[in-house]
Order: C-alpha cells, then sequence, then structure tokens
C-alpha cells in the first residue's frame, strides 16, 4: 500500500521532509542535555539503545498541528459526557469505575499524516518518551537555510516546566494545599526498560525541584494499611509506567490496594485507561450514530469523523467480510500497546486470522504512514513517521515524531528513533 502524500496546506512540510536530509541533532548539546543532572546517561544510551534518538528533525505544517490540537480537544468533550462514560465503564474493569480526582499524565496521542489530514492511530496513557524528547529538542541546530528560518529559541524547557507543573497539579487535585514531597516512579524490573534513562531524568528533574524521587520495582512498594513505602520511604505520588493498565499481577497488589484506599496519588490510573486508551473507544469516536445516540453536538461530531479511522469491534462483524476486506484493516488487541499482537491485514495468515476473531480485537481502516528522508551513511533512506501529541488536560505540551521501518514503531531502525518536530508556517 502506497504512502500517504500530505494535505495541501500542508505541501511546505512535505518538500521539507522529502529535500532536506540534512543531520540537525547537536550531540555535544544532547550529551549535555541528557547529563546536566549528573550521570553518563548519553554514553549509556549511545551504547546501548544507539537508535533512540534519530539525527534529524521533522516538518508539520502548523495547519496539521492545529488540527491535531482539535481533535483532541473534541475528544475531551465527549469523554465528559455521561453518555459516553457510561457506556466504555460498562466493559472495563471494576477497578476503572471508581472515581478518581487526578486527571492523569502523559497521554499519548498518535497521528499518522494522510491526504485528508492528520489521522488519530490511538490513544496512550502513559505515553512513554515525553522527557527524551523534551531534551531532544534542546539539541537542534541550524543544518540549512530553511530550518535557520523556522528553528526555535531553548526548546524543551517550557516543556519540563510544565511537566513538574504537571505532577503537583494531580497532586493538588487529589490533596488540595498539602505539599508533595516525594514521587515513585513505578514499572517492571525498571533497570531493564528500553525507557529506563528516561526514569533516571525524571527522577533528576523532580529531585531538582525539591520532589523527593526514586525509581521502584512494583514489589519494592509496601502498604502497611495507612500509607505506601519504598524501600521504607512514604510515597506521596506513584508515577505509574506499568502497561498491567488494571493493576490485576500479584506483583501490583500494594500499588492497587493503596489506590483503591486512596492512600496514594496514582497517575496514570485505570479509569483514565479505560475512558481514553480501550482501543474499543474508537469505534464510538468514529462510529456516527453512536456519537449522536450519546448527545456529541455537531462540530466535534465532524471533527471526529474526519481524524479518526473507522474502527470496528471484530465480535461484531462478519468473519467472512472481514477475511475478504482484510487488506483494508489493522487488527489490534482491544487492551494492547506497543504494537504488540498488532496485524496488517494484508500480512495475516488464515492461522492467526482465526486466533484474532477468539480474542478482544477491533479493526482499524489503514491510514499508511507519511515519510521523512533522512541521511544515511549508505545514502538518503526514506523512512516511515508517526506523530504524537503528550498531552495533558487537553492541552498538548510537546508534539514529538517516531521515525522507522517495517510495519511498526520500534525505536531500532537505523536512522530512525525520536526525532523533533518543527513547525512549518502554512
Amino acid at each position: 500500500m502506497p504512502l500517504e502524500q500530505p494535505l495541501s496546506d500542508d505541501c511546505s512540510a512535505h518538500r521539507l521532509n522529502r529535500d532536506c536530509a540534512c543531520l540537525s541533532v547537536d550531540h555535544a548539546a544532547l550529551q549535555a542535555a541528557l547529563e546536566e543532572g549528573g550521570g553518563a546517561l548519553y554514553g549509556e544510551i549511545m551504547q546501548t539503545r544507539p537508535h533512540l534518538f534519530s539525527d534529524t528533525v521533522v516538518f508539520v505544517g502548523e495547519p496539521c498541528l492545529k488540527r491535531m490540537a482539535e481533535l483532541i480537544r473534541a475528544i475531551e468533550a465527549v469523554v465528559a459526557l455521561p453518555a459516553y462514560q457510561e457506556r466504555v465503564l460498562a466493559y472495563a474493569p471494576e477497578i476503572a469505575r471508581r472515581p478518581v480526582a487526578a486527571q492523569s499524565v502523559f497521554q499519548g496521542y498518535d497521528f499518522h499524516l494522510g491526504s485528508s489530514g492528520p489521522r488519530l492511530i490511538e490513544i496512550n496513557t502513559n505515553a512513554g518518551g515525553a522527557l527524551l524528547n523534551a531534551r531532544l529538542a534542546r539539541a537542534q541546530r541550524e543544518c540549512c537555510g530553511p530550518v535557520a528560518a523556522i528553528l526555535p529559541q531553548q526548546q524543551g524547557e517550557s516543556a519540563e516546566e510544565a511537566f513538574v507543573a504537571m505532577f503537583r497539579e494531580e497532586w493538588r487535585r487529589a490533596r488540595g494545599d498539602v505539599p508533595l514531597k516525594s514521587i515513585a516512579i513505578v514499572d517492571l524490573q525498571p533497570d531493564e526498560q528500553y525507557l529506563a534513562p528516561e526514569f533516571e531524568l525524571f527522577r533528576q528533574l523532580f529531585e531538582a525541584n525539591g520532589i523527593a524521587a526514586r525509581i521502584a520495582d512494583p514489589a519494592d512498594l509496601v502498604w502497611d494499611g495507612t500509607a505506601l513505602t519504598c524501600r521504607g520511604e512514604k510515597i506521596d505520588l506513584a508515577y505509574n509506567r506499568l502497561t498491567d493498565f488494571a493493576l490485576e499481577a500479584p506483583v501490583n497488589s500494594a500499588l492497587r490496594v493503596a489506590y483503591e484506599a486512596d492512600g496514594v496519588v496514582l497517575t496514570p490510573h485505570p479509569r483514565a485507561h479505560a475512558l481514553y486508551a480501550d482501543k474499543r473507544n474508537l469505534a464510538l469516536l468514529s462510529d456516527e450514530q453512536a456519537l449522536l445516540e450519546m448527545g456529541v453536538e455537531e462540530a466535534p461530531r465532524r471533527i471526529l469523523l474526519q481524524g479518526i479511522p473507522r474502527t470496528l469491534l471484530v465480535a461484531d462483524e462478519s468473519p467472512e467480510s472481514l477475511w475478504q476486506e482484510r487488506r483494508r484493516w489493522f487488527f489490534k488487541p482491544a487492551a494492547g500497546f506497543g504494537s504488540r499482537a498488532a496485524y496488517r491485514g494484508d500480512k495475516l495468515t488464515k492461522r492467526v486470522f482465526e486466533e484474532i476473531l477468539q480474542g478482544n480485537y477491533i479493526a482499524q481502516e489503514i491510514v499508511p504512514p507519511s515519510e521523512r528522508r533522512v541521511a544515511h551513511h549508505e545514502g538518503a533512506r526514506d523512512m516511515k513517521l508517526d506523530l504524537r501529541c503528550y498531552v495533558y488536560n487537553g492541552k498538548v505540551q510537546l508534539t514529538a515524531a517516531r521515525l522507522y521501518q517495517g510495519q511498526t514503531t520500534n525505536l531500532r531502525t537505523p536512522g530512525g528513533g525520536f526525532a523533533s518536530v518543527l513547525a512549518v508556517p502554512g
């Protein structure tokens, strides 16, 4: 399937993505940005994760960025509707039905850029990479005249200030004016996670802003009936990087009990995942009749239908029809993440399709990604790209790109990885 060409009002950005294969990352500046809090993170990343960062930028037209922000606001308007919440919480786990004051940090809205504008591929509620991208944004240099004309100054620093303010706001929503003293950054075997360097950057960022912080495996947490502790220290807020979205695994039991007892402020939390990131929700958000039934007004309804590819619940469709039209669809597990167990229809075998029919899957209309040409030692090569908006409370804090080859993003493609986004005036 051919890659998409951009919408007409984004043609300047398209030309830059096609014709400017310059290298724009200043690695000395990147090293300084990654190591300002101490340690040797730059060297560790270059040695163990050499394709985490791309050496180039991605150009996106301001009209596209505005459309993405409009779509995010439209989704926020729908999520606030009682009729929508009633529908999605009906198939959510019990823990997600618990009311919670926190909004949830780092919602990630992932887009492909198509001929009809940006199209939302999925929403994540523990989107990784925000702080890495903020540091990467500080390391962009002028590589040619067109880039010099649009390269902003002091990139990334304002985003980091917004990140710290976001965590303080999550705490304020739940605890009022009580000071936030401690944060645990929680993930399963955190030292082994691919984005482990970001955990350390967050630890440093919190400490630099007067908040005691530690990186923890959920097995390090203990609930004593009144407080959640980590290696003997009380934890006020848990920054949740787990992909066990309902906290069902036994190793997460202390965190789950503390959350249910309101003994810790957890963000992101299970309710946010149910309201935003369960992929079955995309079937509602892309169905005009469902939107009408939920009372969605015309303006946001139009934005949603234009910006979200048609999505179906596999269990509700005819298997024969889905198989016959499989090349039209991308199949994803409803609670999946990181492209795991996701399949393009044109790559499906009959055996895998039968497994999909037995699982809890959605079928999403394929929107091919656009491209970015990048320099490489073997010559310029074209990479696929997607865009991620990091969002809090409906507001975009940072937009970044991921460059890759193959079926899905993986941050392991030579020449690919996270890339800063430069806005091109419309």
